[in-house]
């Protein structure tokens, strides 16, 4: 087994690092945290944040190597298909049916020499 910090035992807490690294990243970017992990019986959303007026739901997805495509490939047509029902699920539940809106995709790739992939508008 190789080595893995500790609070890594679990996937979920290594999803937890990366994707508060992208979360830090986008705020670099200009982007305001809003919430994390917003769940519904849909399924999740990793990241909600602010570019000014548009509410932007983000996707994080991290490969440590980039065999079969890395990160860039790993957000699949059936988890968009969940994120689409995920979005709108937030889009009622807070009345923002008015609003601007905008899913993009943060793909992390590699572990040491961390790369960071923004696509915006993936839906």
């Amino acid at each position: 087994m190789f080595w893995q910090p500790k609070e890594w035992r679990h996937s979920r807490h290594k999803g937890q690092h990366y994707e508060r690294l992208a979360q830090d990243y986008l705020v670099t970017q200009g982007l305001t945290p809003v919430t994390t992990n917003y769940h519904c019986r849909y399924g999740e959303v990793d990241l909600i944040m602010k570019d000014g007026a548009t509410w932007v739901f983000v996707e994080v997805k991290f490969r440590k190597h980039g065999s079969f495509g890395g990160a860039l490939w790993a957000l699949t047509p059936k988890k968009q298909g969940r994120l689409r029902k995920t979005i709108a699920h937030y889009v009622q539940k807070h009345d923002l049916m008015h609003c601007t809106l905008r899913a993009d995709y943060v793909a992390i790739d590699g572990q040491q020499d961390t790369q960071f992939h923004w696509i915006k508008n993936v839906l």
